[in-house]
């Protein structure tokens, strides 16, 4: 009976302390492809996040799904609406790899409305 509630406490003291900490490693000898989404949800309590990725040629076709990053501490550096790029390998539909926030590109700011009270220039 003790040795089963020591074992048992060393096993939940090794998953209480050691899963937050884990990071998880690309497969070794798959194909490894670009992904590319946007972000559209982040569910903290279940370490995932959503969202709308791009086809993938030899991998995947444009969808929107749940992905679970590498690294957790992912979770908390990505917002909504975020382009975000990452590694993909062959088999591995679940896990996005170096999730990066993707840069914004210089024709997405709009540019913001004109102030009330302001004319429009007269053409001659």
């Amino acid at each position: 009976m003790k040795r089963s509630v020591i074992v048992g406490t060393m096993l939940f003291l090794f998953v209480s302390f050691g899963y937050p900490a884990q990071t998880k490693t690309p497969p070794a000898g798959k194909k490894e492809h670009v992904f590319k989404g946007k972000v559209e949800k982040i569910d903290l309590a279940n370490k995932t996040f959503t969202v709308n990725g791009q086809k993938v040629e030899g991998w995947m076709d444009s969808m929107t799904m749940n992905y679970a990053p590498d690294k957790e501490d992912v979770l908390k550096k990505v917002k909504v609406g975020d382009e975000i790029t990452a590694k993909v390998y062959e088999g591995d539909f679940r896990t996005l790899y170096d999730v990066q926030v993707a840069p914004s590109k210089p024709g997405d700011a709009k540019a913001p409305p004109p102030a009330q009270g302001e004319k429009k220039a007269n053409k001659k």
